[in-house]
């Protein structure tokens, strides 16, 4: 190729280069880099290289294009163009031969029209390379003057047509080869599987004839809910989406009390394991159905998951990771069949795990990170994943670290007197005004808020059962908004004098925040576990921003599906993360099951994120000296000794109010402290 040589430009890509005239556009496009789907090797069967070719001079790029610079249709193109159509303008990329310069798009319509998957609430792409690839081939018949057998012959084809050198072939093919070929008239479609560049790469299944359709699932094992995606990996196209609690709740509701059931039962940790791949083989099922997709076509699979429900899926006893020092059986990328772990799909579908990070803090955090990408940016990142586990990594492109925080199960309702997992009825969203300190909230099943009109009809079916993780940090920082509690999170006893609301609670007080069937309080012991539960999480924050050796982020992520409907705003009130511009704290959804789509769809991903986690510097809170002084200081609301200047200028923090806490005064919080403003309001 030289700078004489035709140029041809690609979009949306942008990508470019110069070739001889009479290069098919499908070869420029592989040379370049540019995904054009292909399947049937050139022979203009399979439709999937479909292009169009943009007319007229574009200055931006110093070219001028025209179909003039294409060859003409040939006989493949007509042919497929009679047998299944062939739109007005379009060419097929195989056919088609470079003859002078050229903008040629490749269409967002076609099969590989969703090259992309779309985060929610992000724009960014995700390209795709996947680890499997379709190829049809056209195999000689036998001869008897040449006794290459069946199965040889196909790979003969297979390297001489797609360049597939070293071959292996899964087991549970061989028995079937011969009557695939004959089935197919001697052409049929093989499934190559290879992930690594230094491996060899394996046909994991067979079809006779062209076959156009390869499926991969991404799925996320939590330890509350366990989320599955069907997608195709040729188009990139998530064709359907589906979701299940994990059923091993059943064996305890957090992950150490699953720990203790494998290690007091004999029998534990196959019984999780089993009710885990069942629950995965159901939503199979679900995704499949939903999509109207045969399950034997799917090819390959990816997980993540936190470092114990890793282990369980795996059939790995996790007890050694409910003591220190925390050892992990495996920390690095797994690669397995998914025959091997009871997976109800094609036979030789391949399953790949993401690292694990460090002892508690998982797979999940791993596939957060890649989906984030800390490591990419300038900025300094704080990415927070809460649950009963909180996992948080901060860092930027020079360096990220990594830690786990025991937050405990009050976000997620457990511990909390009126709490609940979010579910219809539960509330979700809390406000209070400061004068009168009447609540208003909402309901997961409703859209209007307590005092409005059609508010009763609207929840008659479904009522209000208790308040779930979001309303709970809410609730605790609306109280503090309004006086009702202290910065150390004391119920202020006296404030009964201004609302019937504030409660004695024997020796404490509580706050009421329904006053119906079943009643609904907010107890000092409530606050007590929320305070406990986002200290945790504060000091594992600032132990790695101490490590970074800085003050302040820049950016903060809520990752999971509770990191989605916590308020902003009101986690910082409480205290949970540290100050920064509101405008840069979002939610970024299930990013762990992101990671894992990415990682699906683009084999580079999976390099990117295993390179990645051998930099990222592992802390582990437990160790720390200063981990308690940061614990003690993030019980108060938002903190003892950290200034929120951010935070105040968009929230106007109440007076500071210090009183006796209730186990040394014997009140509650009868006793007036000293009060006065403070510096950051």
């Amino acid at each position: 190729m030289t700078a004489s040589d035709p140029l041809v430009l690609f979009m949306p890509s942008g990508k470019r280069g110069n070739f001889p005239v009479g290069t098919t556009v499908l070869d420029a496009a592989r040379q370049l880099g540019v995904y054009v789907e292909s399947v049937c090797g050139g022979r203009a069967t399979c439709g999937r290289c479909q292009i169009e070719v943009q007319e007229g001079h574009f200055a931006k790029h110093k070219i001028t294009s025209s179909n003039d610079h294409i060859s003409p249709r040939g006989a493949k193109e007509e042919r497929y163009d009679r047998v299944k159509g062939l739109p007005e303008r379009r060419r097929l990329s195989c056919s088609a031969t470079i003859e002078g310069d050229l903008v040629v798009d490749v269409p967002q319509d076609t099969v590989i029209n969703t090259q992309t998957i779309r985060k929610a609430a992000s724009d960014r792409l995700i390209e795709r390379n996947p680890a499997v690839q379709l190829c049809y081939v056209e195999v000689d018949e036998p001869d008897m003057h040449k006794p290459l057998g069946d199965l040889d012959r196909l790979k003969v084809m297979l390297e001489k047509d797609w360049g597939w050198t070293d071959l292996l072939v899964s087991q549970h093919l061989m028995p079937e080869v011969q009557k695939i070929l004959r089935k197919g008239d001697w052409g049929v479609t093989a499934a190559i599987h290879r992930d690594l560049e230094t491996s060899r790469p394996t046909m994991i299944a067979l079809w006779p004839g062209l076959k156009n359709e390869a499926y991969g699932i991404a799925c996320d094992i939590g330890s509350t809910t366990i989320a599955i995606h069907l997608v195709s990996l040729l188009s990139g196209r998530v064709v359907a989406s589906s979701g299940t609690s994990n059923p091993q709740i059943r064996f305890g509701e957090d992950l150490m009390s699953r720990v203790s059931y494998v290690m007091m039962n004999p029998d534990g940790r196959e019984a999780m394991t089993v009710a885990v791949r069942q629950a995965i083989n159901e939503l199979i099922t679900k995704v499949c159905a939903e999509g109207n997709v045969d399950r034997n076509d799917i090819l390959d699979s990816v997980f993540v998951a936190n470092p114990i429900m890793h282990h369980l899926f795996l059939g790995i006893d996790p007890t050694e990771l409910g003591q220190a020092p925390f050892a992990l059986a495996v920390s690095g990328a797994v690669h397995s069949w998914a025959s091997e772990i009871d997976l109800d799909i094609n036979h030789g579908a391949r399953v790949y795990i993401l690292p694990c990070i460090a002892g508690h803090v998982g797979a999940d955090a791993a596939g957060a990170t890649l989906s984030e990408g800390p490591y990419r940016q300038d900025k300094m990142m704080l990415l927070v994943d809460v649950g009963t586990n909180a996992e948080i990594v901060l860092g930027n492109r020079q360096r990220v670290v990594a830690a786990s925080s025991p937050t405990g199960p009050a976000f997620e309702g457990a511990e909390i007197s009126s709490g609940q997992r979010a579910a219809p009825g539960a509330i979700e969203r809390v406000r209070i005004d400061p004068e009168t300190l009447e609540p208003t909230f909402r309901v997961i099943g409703s859209d209007k808020w307590s005092d409005e009109d059609g508010f009763a009809q609207s929840i008659g079916a479904i009522g209000v059962t208790g308040i779930c993780g979001s309303a709970i940090i809410e609730v605790v920082a609306e109280m503090y908004l309004a006086g009702i509690i202290s910065e150390d999170g004391v119920v202020d006893g006296a404030m009964g004098e201004r609302s019937a609301r504030i409660l004695p609670n024997g020796r404490t007080f509580s706050y009421l925040l329904h006053d119906g069937t079943p009643r609904i309080t907010v107890t000092q012991n409530d606050i007590r576990a929320i305070q406990l539960a986002k200290s945790a999480l504060y000091a594992g924050v600032k132990l790695l921003m101490e490590k970074q050796g800085v003050t302040q982020v820049d950016t903060i992520s809520f990752a999971g599906a509770f990191g989605s409907f916590i308020d902003p705003k009101y986690a910082m009130v409480l205290g949970l993360i540290p100050d920064c511009d509101l405008s840069e704290v979002k939610a970024v959804g299930n990013a762990a099951g992101t990671g894992a789509l990415m990682a699906l769809l683009n084999r580079d991903h999976r390099r990117e994120i295993e390179a990645t986690v051998q930099r990222i510097e592992k802390i582990e809170t437990a160790l720390e000296p200063k981990f308690q002084e940061h614990f003690v200081h993030a019980m108060a609301l938002p903190n003892k000794v950290d200034l929120f200047p951010k935070l105040a200028e968009q929230v106007k923090l109440p007076p500071r109010k210090v009183l006796a806490d209730a186990a040394s005064d014997g009140g509650g919080g009868r006793r007036r402290g000293r009060e006065g403003r403070r510096g950051r309001d």
